[in-house]
């Protein structure tokens, strides 16, 4: 059963629902002179059971903004559990969601959950990641709903027939409505403006993150892993590193994760660049290992993360990111 709560109920939740949870205090940055005040930070990992959460807590759906929400559910993922993030706006002529669930049944739900809350129906969906995780699902969206994607993504999901149409992938047909946006594109809905943006490429090359101005809220799809080791099997790191700072510049009150357990607004914005932060270790780690001569696998077993040793899917994730940072460095990287 989802709960709709909002952020004044997280802060309490925080307070006083992580049985076992460990908490640490972070400054923003290295905290020495930029005046940020400190952020407690409960949830150091993406494990929801082992911040205190159980099965009868997911899914949760968290109030953003006046009619912005989160939608966050329990997700398996290299023999790890962690959570996955969608976003949705209910507007008077229709919703658009950022980012469906790893299958059907979980996308089922998360509709489910929509209608719930609003009898409007869903008319866009924006496939801000292209991994299967947050397409899995997309099959059951409503046939008429319009699909927003960047073209990087559309040639992975939908590969052109070379005759004008489309093929196979999650059981699309040729009849989708797919909406390609290079660089960004601007909604109005019910008078309410929704900006898609493509902020650069990150973790797969046809990222995109779904701004809402009214509450200025922030969709970030797999860009931000809360909680996460940096997960980089299709990703551009040095370009990850410039497009989280664009997202950072931004006038953002709640930056919104794809995968990770919500909080209030200043932990998030605290974890974002910790995230960042997070990448750029790794491209350092794996850059001062391949210069020693070190192969991706010898990097992979002696490199050095510090606090990331907690963070969740590290041991699954490290080889991963160490052999994609190689690649950039060699310049093997698909254009």
């Amino acid at each position: 059963m989802s709960k709709t709560i909002g952020f004044v109920t997280i802060l309490t939740v925080i307070s006083t629902g992580c049985r076992g949870a460990e908490s640490e205090t972070r400054g923003q940055g290295d905290g020495s002179s930029d005046g940020v005040e400190p952020v407690t930070v409960s949830f150091p990992t993406s494990d929801p059971y082992a911040s205190g959460f159980t099965d009868e807590d997911y899914p949760r759906v968290i109030e953003l903004a006046q009619d912005v929400y989160a939608y966050e559910q329990i997700h398996h993922a290299g023999g790890e559990v962690i959570t996955t993030v969608s976003m949705f706006v209910v507007t008077s002529e229709g919703v658009l969601v950022a980012d469906g669930q790893e299958n059907p049944t979980e996308t089922q739900l998360l509709i489910e959950t929509i209608a719930g809350i609003t009898d409007q129906p869903i008319t866009q969906v924006v496939v801000a990641s292209d991994h299967g995780d947050h397409t899995g699902g997309n099959s059951v969206f409503p046939s008429d709903a319009v699909f927003l994607m960047h073209p990087t993504s559309a040639t992975t999901l939908w590969p052109t027939t070379g005759n004008g149409g489309w093929t196979g992938a999650l059981d699309v047909n040729e009849s989708t409505q797919l909406d390609l946006v290079e660089d960004e594109q601007v909604l109005e809905l019910g008078g309410r403006e929704i900006h898609v943006l493509h902020l650069g490429r990150a973790h797969t090359g046809g990222d995109l993150v779904v701004y809402v101005p009214q509450g200025k809220v922030l969709f970030m799809s797999e860009t931000y892993l809360k909680g996460i080791f940096p997960a980089m099997r299709s990703a551009y790191p040095s370009e990850w590193v410039a497009m989280l700072e664009r997202a950072e510049a931004m006038d953002v009150d709640v930056y919104v994760p794809g995968h990770g357990i919500m909080e209030s607004p200043p932990i998030l914005h605290h974890e974002l660049v910790a995230y960042r932060e997070a990448v750029e270790l790794v491209i350092a780690q794996a850059t001062k290992h391949h210069a020693a001569g070190l192969s991706f696998e010898e990097a992979a077993e002696v490199a050095q993360f510090g606090e990331l040793e907690a963070l969740s899917l590290r041991d699954s994730q490290v080889p991963r990111a160490i052999e994609r940072v190689y690649m950039e460095l060699n310049g093997k990287l698909p254009q």
